[in-house]
């Protein structure tokens, strides 16, 4: 939890509100908590609380209209650590729940289940304090629109704050309702975005500009942004590699490799097990927040492996196998499917699963103890709380090797020795709570990752892991266009959102760029048809995040924090399907779209990275790669291995009339076409050749 002050009535006269339901209503028949029928875990959490919560329905609006009720909406997430704070302290306490029921109704919300829910009131509580996060309480009108919105409180400060809101309902309920028609109409200019005419800025200087803003806030010791915490920003990270990569920028280069480094060494990286945990607790990446969170873990597949193909690191495809390696252990379902996330806490206390005191490393490692404590930092200065511990790695395993005088290979066998030997002690403990929804955005991500992952190490696992977790995806969560946001069996939710269709759009056209599988392709397509049906917005270029607009204003995503803005992600998605299939209109929308966002990446580039990312591919030289015969897969294969950001790398080993393989295809000889703008160089026949065309200017050129 990202801790805020608590403004009754703030200020800002900002804050977001949804007042629609997903899938079949819920009748409400029970007096007091009906949230025992959910199947959501953190809902599941707080069944047996004294509180009369319920899942979201609309008709509990129409109920708290007729009894002239408030309404409380509560947000987390089974994984959070403060959400489950505040459920012992204060929900559990029968005074509290008394004075609740009495005095309002009460909605339970999984963010996770209901992305759109949680959108709309962090973007109030964000707007209205300076800063959020979870558990995310917000007392609205039984119209709908909020009047008060802070995270966690002491048992004391929520019954003042429910006190304070109550008195101000009874004495003064026009002027909170004039306050909150003047938030709704804030709210409803937070998302409009003006469209900028003109051509997308074309100045390389503009985006240089951008990056050089964004230095003066960079961490240059300890990798990413600076701050007291740190999150892992996949997108900023994509960002500086392609920037780097195209423009020669060494800081940014630098500063990227900085990051992937001491995140890989952090204790924000699970030393023993494997996995990343949510974010950092301070500037080092030293103590985590102990959640581990399936999009993290994906994204960072993609990022690691893309660090590989840009710095031929070894440490980094360590790294990759150890994320995979956990989420096959730890987070994968048995019939198929990821889920969603694991619990910072075990036995009611934060971190326990993973954090080691050093008597009880010393009894299980014996001899080898001091090495390993001089390998993980399990040294004096770097305890945390007490005599606890987290591994953590100051320096590299050839510097370490180098610096203790060990034989090569011999420290990596003294990892997996340690490795195994930790890891049985910890299967003595108590496992931290998974959350074991399967969440249709996130696994595509996870696709995208291990798509990524193959064409970096080119190892069939992570294809097959690809393969095996698309076609479950298709046979619990899509049906015919529609496509739910997450799977359990019981649950009756179906309504997706924009980020699951774009995010597995993007990852079926993946699919397709490796297999060549045409299966892929038609999704991708019939996808993008539906986002465009759906979620299109009049007077836009942009995408709005649910379909129905039953809100007090529209939720139009568009910054890249943890995770890519949807909007983005089908920017990139028209560009490079306008490239594949020679459609000027999918390009000209792409460039709409990044015209839109441009000026606030130039603003705060951290923020929409990923749009960043668009402007400078459609400011670079962009190629398609077509390759074409019998062995098309194989050289695709080992073509994708270097990093190339701007390239569209496809293959055919069949005949197919699609665009860039039309008449190109001859059965007894495999060819690379290099094209650019929708013109080809003589077709060549060896990848190095292919490669040398890439990075030289142009010669010749056919139809």
């Amino acid at each position: 939890m990202i801790k805020c002050p608590y403004i009754f009535l703030a200020c800002s006269l900002v804050s977001l509100l949804m007042i629609s339901s997903c899938g079949e209503p819920q009748k409400d028949t029970v007096d007091g908590n009906a949230l025992g029928a959910e199947t959501s875990p953190y809902l599941q959490q707080h069944a047996s609380n004294p509180v009369h919560w319920k899942a979201w329905d609309e008709s509990i609006f129409e109920k708290a209209e007729k009894q002239g009720k408030l309404v409380l909406i509560s947000i987390g997430y089974s994984s959070c650590h403060w959400c489950h704070v505040m459920e012992k302290e204060t929900f559990e306490n029968d005074s509290v729940a008394a004075y609740m029921n009495e005095n309002f109704m009460s909605i339970k919300v999984d963010r996770e289940e209901r992305p759109d829910v949680d959108q709309v009131y962090m973007t109030a509580v964000q707007l209205m304090t300076g800063s959020g996060g979870w558990p995310l309480n917000v007392i609205v009108l039984p119209n709908g629109k909020p009047i008060y919105g802070g995270t966690y409180h002491t048992r004391e400060r929520w019954l003042q704050v429910l006190n304070e809101v109550q008195k101000r309902y009874e004495s003064d309920p026009q002027g909170l309702s004039e306050y909150a028609d003047r938030v709704a109409q804030g709210i409803q200019e937070v998302n409009i975005i003006p469209e900028t005419g003109g051509e997308s800025d074309q100045n390389p200087r503009a985006v240089e500009e951008a990056v050089s803003l964004w230095q003066s806030r960079w961490d240059v010791q300890w990798g990413g942004n600076a701050g007291v915490q740190k999150f892992m920003l996949p997108c900023d990270l994509s960002f500086l590699m392609t920037y780097s990569h195209l423009s020669g920028d060494q800081k940014s280069r630098d500063h990227a490799k900085t990051t992937l480094d001491r995140m890989a060494l952090g204790g924000i990286f699970d030393q023993v097990g494997g996995g990343f945990f949510r974010y950092s607790t301070d500037t080092r990446w030293h103590v985590p927040h102990f959640e581990k969170m399936l999009y993290d873990n994906a994204q960072l597949l993609s990022i690691y492996s893309k660090g590989f193909q840009l710095f031929s690191d070894q440490e980094y495809k360590a790294v990759a196998e150890q994320i995979l390696s956990f989420l096959i252990r730890d987070m994968k379902a048995p019939e198929g499917g990821f889920y969603s996330a694991l619990d910072a806490d075990s036995e009611g206390e934060e971190g326990k699963f993973y954090r080691w005191e050093s008597e009880e490393l010393q009894s299980v490692l014996g001899s080898e103890y001091e090495l390993f404590s001089r390998y993980y930092g399990i040294v004096p200065e770097m305890v945390w709380e007490s005599d606890f511990y987290v591994p953590y790695r100051r320096a590299s395993d050839m510097e370490f090797a180098k610096l203790q005088k060990l034989e090569p290979g011999q420290l990596s066998r003294l990892k997996a020795k340690w490795q195994n030997q930790l890891m049985q002690r910890r299967s003595e403990r108590v496992f931290p709570g998974v959350d074991d929804k399967i969440i249709t955005s996130w696994n595509a991500l996870l696709i995208i990752g291990l798509a990524d992952a193959f064409d970096a190490f080119g190892d069939a696992r992570y294809l097959d892991e690809a393969r095996s977790l698309y076609a479950f995806l298709k046979r619990h969560c899509y049906d015919e266009g529609d496509l739910r946001h997450s799977f359990k069996p019981g649950d009756i939710r179906s309504q997706g959102f924009l980020e699951d269709y774009a995010y597995l759009a993007r990852a079926a056209f993946r699919l397709y760029q490796i297999t060549s599988d045409t299966v892929y392709l038609t999704d991708a397509e019939t996808l993008l048809d539906e986002i465009q049906s759906r979620y299109s917005e009049e007077d836009s270029s942009l995408y709005r995040y649910r379909e129905d607009t039953g809100l007090v204003a529209k939720i139009i995503k568009t910054d890249d924090g943890v995770m890519p803005s949807p909007n983005t992600v089908v920017a990139g998605l028209l560009f490079e399907l306008g490239h594949f299939y020679y459609r000027p209109e999918y390009l000209e929308k792409s460039r709409d779209m990044v015209r839109a966002l441009k000026d606030r990446f130039f603003q705060m580039p951290e923020n929409y990275a990923g749009w960043g990312q668009l402007l400078l591919q459609q400011q670079h030289p962009y190629f398609e790669v077509a390759i074409a015969g019998p062995q098309a897969r194989e050289m695709r294969a080992q073509m994708a291995q270097p990093f190339h950001p701007d390239v569209l790398l496809v293959a055919a080993d069949t005949p197919t009339d699609l665009p860039l393989f039309e008449s190109r295809f001859d059965s007894e000889t495999t060819r690379i076409f290099v094209c650019q703008d929708h013109t080809c160089r003589l077709p060549v026949s060896t990848v190095d050749e292919a490669l040398t065309q890439l990075q030289s200017d142009p010669a010749f050129i056919f139809p």
